[in-house]
């Protein structure tokens, strides 16, 4: 009963540990790029361009005691310069708000536009619901992408 389990833990060992690999870039007659992991069994009619192997692992960084005033490992920036930030962000997102809700009103006037027609092929009423739909869509996008920014406007200092 011992004998099996140490086989059975040898055998996952085995399996745990990361192998090496090296990987080759081929072409083969058509063009096509093919890589494989087995330089010794290239693909048929491919001709080997390139060979990489695994980079090697990188050594952890040591764990380096934050700076004061710091929270999650991030520096701490002075008051002037994230005031400035944040203004510059209110701006960018004035001059957005501005700009979508020139096209939500240039939306909303071709919806109307398209609302007021009645083509002769239209005697079925969703043919005309299908035809405005997606004026209707832009309208909808236009009032959600306002409300994001407003939101985003709101979440600033």
């Amino acid at each position: 009963m011992r004998l099996c389990h140490c086989a059975f833990l040898l055998a996952i060992a085995s399996i745990a540990v990361p192998a090496r690999a090296e990987t080759c870039k081929y072409v083969d007659d058509e063009g096509r790029v093919i890589y494989s992991n087995t330089p010794n069994n290239p693909p048929k009619g491919a001709k080997m361009v390139r060979c990489f192997s695994d980079p090697a692992p990188r050594p952890v960084p040591k764990e380096s005691k934050p700076q004061s005033g710091a929270r999650d490992g991030f520096p701490k920036v002075d008051g002037q310069t994230q005031k400035k930030r944040d203004d510059e962000r209110r701006r960018i997102l004035e001059k957005e708000i501005a700009d979508e809700q020139q096209r939500l009103e240039a939306a909303r006037q071709k919806l109307a536009e398209q609302e007021a027609i009645r083509t002769g092929d239209e005697r079925n009423y969703q043919r005309y619901l299908d035809r405005v739909q997606p004026f209707r869509d832009a309208v909808a996008n236009h009032e959600r992408n306002i409300e994001a920014i407003r939101h985003e406007i709101s979440n600033l200092k």
